[in-house]
């Protein structure tokens, strides 16, 4: 006994120790090559140049302008230490390295319905930058090794002296005894401990992004409702699993709980006395030249309620409906539980009638067509699908179709 509290007194105090937590950054820092940051410095140099170099990259200067601009307002002063990548990835992230260099995926764009809430998210990892936590929790996963490496240690001697001193019938029972005991702590300390700090960090960047949108000029509403919309997109999600998940609390969740992050957010907004810029109008304008590759992009997860929602969100301010209405009926079409294909139908129908319709929705249309029945409609449907997409690869397919549907090819 005296044994075991010995190494729970020395597993607490080896996780509680530790240097201090870093201020803030100062503008412009690169750490000596004999502190332990720069090593991540270098890691992180290694995974920029990776960025430059992956199919990922995207490469439209526009883009990169407009998410590097918004970083700038919600990261001043240090927009000169910080480089934007954005990456065509079709999940919602964004991430801020120790050297300065960041991604922001399609995904966090895509589901951006304003410039505010792209600036939060923004904002939320230029924190985790500006306060230094990468450097934090390296440290303190060097200490939680360190520690679970002197404990793994000590097994070894207690269970030597353990066979010293005790009758062999009892030896192997007692060093499993006490090596589970041991084991049990290091783990749920260790866990404990890790999400803990994830948690703190994460509150903290929550709560600092929060005054960096508002001291940009940005409409505070706007964290809230970012949270708010990843919340709804999880419960509208086609998977049990990635429904449940934020709906659950326990002590291995990462992150507090999406609800919990939105309260906070909205109680900050409720004592904020500005309103800020939404930003919408720019931040469609922005992403609009990519919205059909984005959303192609997103059906390829196969998590069609998801896609829908995203949809629906995007459709709320009436731009864009005959992108947007393409691939509704995609989506419907793909998914193909019972209704879908009058849905998908419907779908293609409504973005026809809108100038941005994508010329594929003719194409579509004469699909959807020839399995209802209506021939005279998909020959319509297909002959303007010709018409307006004369290069178009799969011609001759179309032209089969029209073929089969009036016994004669179309020039």
């Amino acid at each position: 006994m005296r044994r075991r509290a010995f190494l729970a007194v020395l597993l607490a105090t080896s996780i509680a120790a530790g240097p201090a937590f870093p201020e803030p950054r100062p503008v412009g820092l690169r750490p000596s090559l004999t502190t332990d940051e720069a090593g991540l410095w270098d890691a992180s140099a290694k995974a920029e140049r990776g960025a430059r170099q992956s199919a990922d990259f995207n490469s439209d200067p526009e883009l990169t302008a407009y998410v590097r601009g918004v970083t700038c307002k919600v990261a001043a002063p240090y927009c000169d230490d910080i480089r934007v990548y954005v990456m065509d990835r079709p999940v919602s992230n964004a991430l801020m390295a120790p050297n300065g260099y960041s991604e922001v995926w399609s995904g966090l764009l895509l589901r951006s319905t304003s410039e505010a809430e792209l600036a939060f998210v923004l904002g939320h990892e230029a924190v985790h930058f500006i306060e230094n936590h990468s450097i934090e929790a390296w440290r303190a996963q060097k200490r939680r090794a360190n520690v679970m490496l002197a404990l793994s240690a000590g097994v070894a001697i207690s269970g030597a002296a353990a066979t010293a001193n005790a009758p062999a019938v009892d030896t192997a029972r007692s060093i499993q005894d006490l090596a589970n005991a041991v084991i049990d702590g290091v783990y749920l300390a260790y866990v404990t401990s890790l999400f803990a700090f994830s948690r703190g960090n994460e509150t903290e960047a929550d709560r600092l992004g929060f005054e960096r949108l508002v001291a940009a000029g940005y409409a505070p509403g706007a964290a809230a409702t970012m949270w708010r919309n990843q919340i709804a997109e999880a419960a509208a999600s086609d998977f049990p699993r990635v429904r449940s998940r934020g709906a659950r609390a326990n002590i291995f969740n990462t992150h507090p709980i999406g609800s919990d992050r939105a309260a906070a957010l909205e109680d900050l907004t409720a004592k904020t006395d500005r309103t800020g810029d939404p930003g919408r109008e720019r931040h469609r304008a922005a992403i609009r030249p990519h919205l059909a590759d984005w959303l192609k992009d997103d059906l390829t997860r196969r998590d069609f309620g998801q896609t829908l929602h995203i949809i629906d969100r995007l459709a709320a301010t009436g731009d864009d409906p005959g992108v947007l209405g393409f691939y509704r009926g995609e989506t419907y079409r793909r998914r193909r539980k019972a209704g879908d294909q009058e849905k998908a139908l419907a779908a293609y129908l409504a973005a026809s009638r809108a100038s941005d319709a994508p010329v594929a929705v003719w194409r579509e249309l004469g699909d959807m067509q020839v399995k209802t029945g209506a021939t005279g409609n998909a020959r319509v449907a297909y002959e303007t699908y010709l018409v307006n997409a004369p290069d178009a690869q799969d011609r001759w397919i179309v032209e089969a179709s029209l073929k089969t549907l009036t016994g004669t090819s179309r020039p």
